[in-house]
């Protein structure tokens, strides 16, 4: 009996590792939808997730079929128009020496698979719209939160994404969250008439994966634990 729950557990640990070695940020997608059956099986997966007090302080937007599609043409037309920015919860002050390096490398990665080149600014804006047209993907999933939950009603929504993500790798459906939604958060709000207590974390934009294209052979670097562990022993 030992024996079969060790290796069980072996068993967990190297599906955990494969998700989370596999998954990547998906910025070009096949057009055919996920069947809604799928998407049930991610989002109840994802409900498991652990949460201040068992609030779970997550609320869900999917949009698919014409409603993305509506969704994609008003947001890009707005974006485009370059609006000020207006997050519910504040984008970072500044990136410190470290994390602006991290930042470029994986921004060079992006621009280098799509043929834009350094210093390109217009292609850079150009890229950066593409986040706008949710990069093709089938599907959207706004991820909010109520207002009176504060920080740690995002915090708790963070945890879901990551449960999310992996969930939708357990299920063969790529996926990339979205910041970049999240800066024009009342324009998505009425948009989607949702109420103004409702505060947008981000979103993330799901689908099949368009394997071939370019923007999805890249990889990004993970620190190693010397870099953000540190030991606290006797």
């Amino acid at each position: 009996m030992e024996d079969s729950t060790v290796s069980l557990q072996e068993s967990y640990r190297q599906a955990l590792e494969r998700l989370l070695t596999e998954r990547y940020s998906c910025r070009a997608f096949r057009p055919e939808p996920v069947p809604r059956a799928t998407i049930e099986a991610i989002l109840t997966l994802a409900q498991r997730t652990a949460s201040w007090s068992n609030c779970q302080p997550w609320q869900v937007v999917v949009a698919s079929g014409a409603a993305v599609e509506r969704f994609r043409h008003a947001l890009y037309d707005y974006a485009a128009g370059e609006p000020a920015p207006t997050p519910d919860f504040a984008f970072p002050r500044a990136y410190n020496a470290t994390y602006m390096a991290r930042r470029r490398v994986c921004g060079f990665q992006l621009y280098e698979a799509v043929g834009v080149k350094r210093g390109d600014k217009a292609g850079y804006t150009r890229q950066g719209l593409e986040n706008f047209r949710l990069f093709g993907a089938a599907h959207v999933a706004l991820l909010l939160t109520d207002a009176d939950m504060g920080t740690y009603g995002a915090v708790d929504c963070g945890i879901y994404l990551g449960t999310f993500l992996l969930a939708a790798q357990a299920h063969g459906v790529a996926a990339v969250a979205q910041a970049s939604l999240a800066m024009y958060a009342p324009f998505v709000r009425a948009h989607f008439n949702l109420p103004d207590h409702l505060r947008l974390v981000c979103g993330v934009s799901f689908g099949y994966a368009e394997t071939g294209h370019p923007i999805n052979g890249y990889r990004t670097h993970r620190a190693d634990l010397s870099e953000a562990v540190t030991w606290v022993e006797g």
